[in-house]
């Protein structure tokens, strides 16, 4: 078993940055992929960010490449999203996800989920 808790969302101007993170607590973490996903009002979750269980690798979304940082400390037990260049379209409920197996975009294949946090970004 798994607890995440997901902080430092908030409101933004566009253009602006905001970093977020995960804390997990339980079982080893460093065994799971992590991920980030959201859910914009009216629209399904999802896929944002994911990261191996060492942190070697990562993985993004088209619509954040270049703009979204996904990383992990697993001595702090903890995954980050840091966000720049936010733009209105990032506004959302921001997730955090594990999987105890590789990393992946289809959110039905990840075991444990935050409570989520919500970005908002000012046009």
């Amino acid at each position: 078993q798994v607890q995440l808790v997901e902080s430092g969302g908030g409101l933004v101007q566009a253009g602006g940055s905001l970093r977020l993170s995960c804390a997990a607590s339980g079982d080893t973490f460093n065994m799971y992929a992590m991920a980030w996903f959201r859910q914009a009002p009216g629209k399904e979750r999802e896929f944002v960010a994911a990261i191996s269980w060492s942190g070697s690798n990562t993985w993004y979304a088209d619509s954040v490449k270049g703009r979204f940082t996904i990383s992990r400390d697993n001595a702090k037990n903890t995954v980050y999203l840091q966000m720049n260049s936010l733009k209105f379209e990032d506004t959302a409920v921001y997730y955090c996800a594990a999987r105890d197996g590789p990393h992946c975009d289809y959110d039905y294949k990840y075991d444990y989920w935050g409570q989520g946090t919500q970005v908002t970004v000012s046009s």
